[in-house]
């Protein structure tokens, strides 16, 4: 007997939560589209997240890893002098890939002692930061410019530079251009996916060492270039 009452209870209890779940889905049914909007408002932020930016990074991860980048940049620059890597072979700045991207770069000047000793400093602590902590080798493409060579340059057009003899700080050996090396090849161009990527580093590293990044410039951009602007030296 007692098991028949509670049979009745329980049947009665699910076909009353039946009841209740059927009217409940009714309701939304009948008001499916103001549940549809609801919905659609309550996604938008993630939707916006999503299609505005390709890859999505946690909060603060960028943040915190030029913080660390900047630290050891100032480290580097307070502690022992930087000695210049060693020179990869002539040959690796012959290749035809090179010479397509930057015309004359097998004739440029890449002897460190022909730049400035606090830029040499600076561009070297940036060298040490991509490689330590970023993964990049970097090499120096071109320092030191003689005015007629950057008349030579110029010649080729605006595309090249826009500046002329005594307009470029790599006459006053306070500019450098630097790609990376991968596999023993020089990675010059930016169409490469890993190239891109290196000189976006690049260019924030170079700023925490307080130079001048050619990325940022509006003109023309020269990713590969970064100069250290020295009040007094330049001519107006």
């Amino acid at each position: 007997m007692g098991r028949t009452r509670l049979s009745a209870g329980l049947g009665n209890a699910a076909a009353k939560a039946r009841g209740e779940g059927g009217r409940v889905l009714g309701g939304l049914w009948a008001h499916r589209g103001i549940v549809a909007a609801t919905a659609a408002l309550l996604l938008l932020p993630v939707s916006l997240v999503l299609v505005l930016r390709q890859n999505v990074t946690l909060e603060g991860f960028e943040t915190t890893q030029r913080q660390h980048d900047s630290v050891l940049v100032q480290e580097l620059l307070r502690g022992e002098r930087l000695i210049p890597p060693s020179a990869p072979p002539p040959e690796v700045f012959m290749t035809r890939e090179v010479e397509i991207v930057r015309p004359m770069t097998a004739t440029a000047d890449r002897k460190w002692e022909n730049l400035d000793a606090e830029f040499t400093q600076a561009l070297l602590a940036v060298y040490v930061v991509m490689k330590e902590r970023h993964g990049y080798e970097m090499v120096l493409v071109e320092g030191y410019r003689s005015p007629a060579r950057q008349n030579q340059l110029a010649a080729r057009g605006r595309h090249v530079t826009r500046a002329t003899a005594g307009r470029s700080w790599h006459q006053y050996g306070l500019a450098a251009d630097s790609a990376f090396m991968r596999d023993g090849r020089l990675v010059i161009s930016e169409r490469d996916p890993w190239a891109m990527r290196g000189y976006q580093l690049y260019g924030e590293v170079a700023k925490e060492a307080g130079l001048v990044w050619g990325g940022d410039w509006r003109s023309i951009k020269d990713l590969m270039h970064v100069e250290l602007r020295r009040p007094g030296v330049m001519p107006h």
